[in-house]
């Protein structure tokens, strides 16, 4: 089995699509405009990583926006579909909130898939959530 690595870095647009489209999350993001790709990537300042230790290959990504004192809101949860059933998605959340700290309040919308994945780990749900969607 590989053993995964987590850490907090930046990543590429290149290496940021390439997760989303393993992860299937790239039908519901803009994966095939890398400058909008790299926008959200540098204007995040939270991004932990998974990556296989064997070969340094991204795994797994949780893109996040945080003050760090406050609220942090998880925009982004992708794990390589390949690697999913093995705590990945759950690790990235726990390190998303142990890099936030624990002031902090972590805040996502789950695509609709995702659910069960979220219901599965115990993750609170809200029924105070309003969204406003993106007009593009």
């Amino acid at each position: 089995m590989t053993t995964i690595s987590y850490q907090c870095e930046q990543v590429s647009a290149d290496e940021f699509a390439s997760v989303l489209g393993r992860s299937g999350l790239a039908a519901r993001r803009p994966a095939g405009d890398a400058a909008r790709l790299q926008r959200m990537l540098d204007n995040a300042n939270l991004i932990v990583t998974a990556r296989a230790e064997s070969d340094r290959q991204l795994v797994g990504i949780a893109r996040s926006l945080t003050d760090f004192s406050y609220a942090t809101y998880l925009s982004e949860l992708a794990v390589d579909a390949r690697f999913k059933g093995r705590g990945i998605g759950k690790r990235l959340i726990e390190e998303t909130r142990r890099h936030a700290g624990e002031e902090c309040m972590l805040l996502l919308v789950s695509a609709p898939d995702a659910v069960s994945f979220y219901d599965s780990i115990g993750a609170p749900k809200s029924d105070r959530a309003y969204l406003y969607p993106r007009s593009c």
